[in-house]
């Protein structure tokens, strides 16, 4: 249902609030680029500084300004089940084509734990769900065999895999058929090659393109080129998370003339050392 290059949306701030005219036209510059789908109110979109009220506006008006161009996947998850389950329900009235929902944070369920949550969520809505893993947020991995259970239920259709580890994604792809996503720019091609079938990137906010080249060309089994490309970009995508993810995405855009505003407290502006590092490579990327 879902798959090839998509985008973990910017959540654009001007003076602390959403800026609605810099979210429609970032959406017009991933279109144009070429993108496959968009994911809004998640990590990337600092959903953890978005009251229920701004986050239910940015997954509507994204839904909006897509207009049905590109699937959205509406960032739902939360770490107590009735808030995800009523922002699964948010996505859903207005008409998303699907949820990304985390690992509940902070708490630590057990993979039992986790196996109720989601299929509370996937029973209660008839929204189709890709699960998120990334311990490195949310403190708790959900084991291979967790996905495998869930996959059997019909609207549990991928997992965004965010654990940095081959291994996992191989066994998932073992024991299920679920749709894997790259959850990690750096690692796209090396799970496009144990059977991931795209990725939700975080540096597609600013070069789309050449993120939906790298996902078609291993797509199509061209692997020496996906290569080629990959290690261009590969620099450039760890400059990005030296500080923290949105911190060095937000100063790129900045830096390329696509503006995306500050961040929420309490994430900081990037580095001095951080914004040269990107400096001396965004043009590396940008300037085909």
């Amino acid at each position: 249902m879902f798959s090839g290059a998509m985008t973990a949306m910017i959540t654009p701030f001007r003076d602390q609030k959403l800026d609605e005219a810099r979210l429609a036209a970032q959406i017009e510059f991933q279109i144009k680029g070429g993108i496959d789908g968009l994911v809004p109110a998640g990590t990337t979109g600092e959903s953890p500084t978005l009251d229920m009220r701004d986050h239910a506006r940015v997954l509507e008006l994204t839904v909006k300004f897509a207009a049905g161009r590109v699937p959205v996947i509406a960032g739902v998850g939360a770490n107590a089940t009735h808030e995800a389950l009523e922002l699964h329900a948010i996505a859903k009235k207005i008409g998303a084509d699907g949820g990304l929902s985390v690992n509940p944070y902070y708490n630590k369920p057990s993979q039992e734990g986790l196996y109720r949550h989601f299929m509370t969520l996937a029973d209660a809505v008839d929204l189709p769900i890709v699960l998120y893993n990334i311990p490195g947020r949310t403190g708790v991995t959900m084991n291979p065999v967790t996905v495998a259970r869930l996959a059997k239920h019909p609207n549990i259709v991928a997992i965004k895999e965010s654990t940095g580890v081959i291994d996992i994604a191989s066994e998932i792809r073992t024991l299920c058929d679920i749709t894997i996503l790259s959850g990690d720019d750096s690692l796209t091609l090396p799970l496009m090659s144990v059977g991931a079938e795209g990725v939700i990137s975080v540096a597609s906010n600013l070069i789309p393109a050449q993120i939906k080249r790298l996902v078609s060309l291993a797509a199509a089994g061209n692997y020496a080129d996906a290569a080629t490309l990959h290690r261009k970009l590969f620099p450039f995508i760890k400059s990005l998370f030296v500080d923290g993810n949105p911190v060095g995405i937000k100063y790129a855009m900045k830096k390329a003339g696509l503006d995306t505003g500050e961040l929420r407290l309490p994430l900081w502006e990037a580095s001095d050392a951080t914004k040269k590092q990107i400096d001396d490579l965004i043009k590396s990327v940008t300037s085909d």
